[in-house]
C-alpha cells in the first residue's frame, strides 16, 4: 500500500513538473512571439513583403500551382501575420475594387521559370517569374490602372490535355479567352518571362542599383504583328530614355520551328517581356520590374487618353 502511495505521489510530482515546464515554455514562446511582432518589418525588403502578401493571397484564392509552390512558407507567414495583416487587407480591398472593369491582364505562359535562390530557399520557396506579376500589379494599381493577374496553373492545363511543355502558349491562351469573357474590359495582355542567359548577359548597373536586363519578343507569324510591334516599340523607347541599356531591344521571331505568334494575335496590345535570367537575384529583378512598370503605366495612360480624345 505504501509503495502504491509513493508511486502515486511521484506520478503527481512528475505531472506537476511537466505542467510547470509546459507553462514556462508557453510563456517563453508567447513573449518571444510578442517581441517579434513588435519589431518593425524592414519594409525596404520588399522582396519579403511581396512574398508574404502573395502567399496570403494564394492561400485564400485556392489556386492550384502557386498555392502548392508557396504552401511551405506558411510558418513564416503566420509568425509575421500580425505585421502584414493591415497591408494585406488593404491590397485585398484594392483588388476587389478594381476587378469590376480591369484593363490589364498579367500572366506567365512559363510559370516555372526560376531566378537565383534566396535566403527563403530554406522554406522551399523558389522565386519564379510569377513574383513579377504581383509587383507590376501593385504599381499599376497605384497608378489607377485596373489590373488582374492569373493565378491558375498552366501545368494543370497541360496535364489535363496530355500536352507537353511546348504547348504552354496554347494553355495560357485558354486562360486568356476565359478571362476575357469574364472581363470584356480587358485590353492589355502582358506575358512575363525569364531569359535563360548567364548573369553577365542579363545584368546592368544603373546608378547605385543593379538591374536585371529585359528583352521584348515579337512573333512575326501573327498577321497583325505590326500593331503589337508599334506598341512594344513605344514602351521600349521610353525605357531606353529613362534607363539606358536596361532593355536589350526587341527580338523578332518567326519562321519554321518556332511558335511565331505567342498569343499576340489575341490583341494588338499583347506583349511578351523576358525579365532577367536564371542567375539574377530577386533584388535585381525587383528593381527592374518597379522601373518598367512605371514606364508601361505611363504608356498605357497616354494611350487611353489619346483614345478618349
Amino acid at each position: 500500500m505504501n509503495k502504491m502511495r509513493l508511486k502515486a505521489k511521484k506520478k503527481r510530482r512528475f505531472s506537476f513538473k511537466f505542467f510547470l515546464l509546459f507553462i514556462i515554455f508557453s510563456l517563453s514562446l508567447y513573449f518571444s512571439f510578442d517581441y517579434l511582432c513588435k519589431q518593425n518589418i524592414n519594409i525596404d525588403n520588399k522582396e519579403l513583403v511581396y512574398y508574404l502578401l502573395e502567399d496570403a493571397s494564394l492561400k485564400r484564392s485556392g489556386s492550384g500551382f502557386l498555392k502548392k509552390q508557396f504552401s511551405s512558407f506558411t510558418e513564416p507567414y503566420n509568425l509575421l501575420n500580425m505585421k502584414v495583416a493591415k497591408l494585406y487587407n488593404k491590397e485585398k480591398k484594392a483588388v476587389k475594387e478594381i476587378e469590376v472593369k480591369p484593363l490589364v491582364y498579367l500572366y506567365n505562359s512559363h510559370q516555372t521559370e526560376e531566378y537565383a535562390k534566396t535566403t527563403l530557399a530554406e522554406y522551399a520557396v523558389n522565386p519564379t517569374v510569377t513574383i513579377n506579376n504581383y509587383i507590376m500589379l501593385d504599381v499599376f494599381q497605384k497608378n489607377n490602372i485596373n489590373t488582374i493577374t492569373e493565378e491558375r496553373s498552366i501545368r494543370e492545363v497541360l496535364n489535363l490535355n496530355s500536352w507537353n511543355y511546348t504547348a504552354s502558349y496554347k494553355a495560357s491562351r485558354i486562360y486568356m479567352e476565359d478571362v476575357k469573357k469574364e472581363y470584356p474590359s480587358l485590353k492589355y495582355f502582358i506575358d512575363l518571362h525569364r531569359d535563360s542567359l548567364k548573369k553577365d548577359k542579363t545584368t546592368i548597373q544603373i546608378g547605385d542599383k543593379s538591374y536585371a536586363k529585359i528583352i521584348f519578343l515579337i512573333g512575326l507569324e501573327n498577321a497583325n504583328y505590326q500593331k503589337n510591334l508599334a506598341f512594344t516599340e513605344e514602351i521600349n523607347n521610353k525605357i531606353e530614355e529613362k534607363y539606358p541599356g536596361l532593355s536589350k531591344g526587341i527580338y523578332k521571331k518567326g519562321g519554321a520551328g518556332v511558335n511565331g505568334v505567342y498569343n499576340q494575335d489575341f490583341s494588338p496590345y499583347t506583349i511578351l517581356i523576358e525579365i532577367g535570367g536564371c542567375e539574377n537575384t530577386t533584388s535585381e529583378v525587383l528593381n527592374t520590374v518597379l522601373a518598367i512598370s512605371e514606364v508601361i503605366s505611363e504608356v498605357i495612360i497616354n494611350n487611353e487618353q489619346k483614345e478618349l480624345g
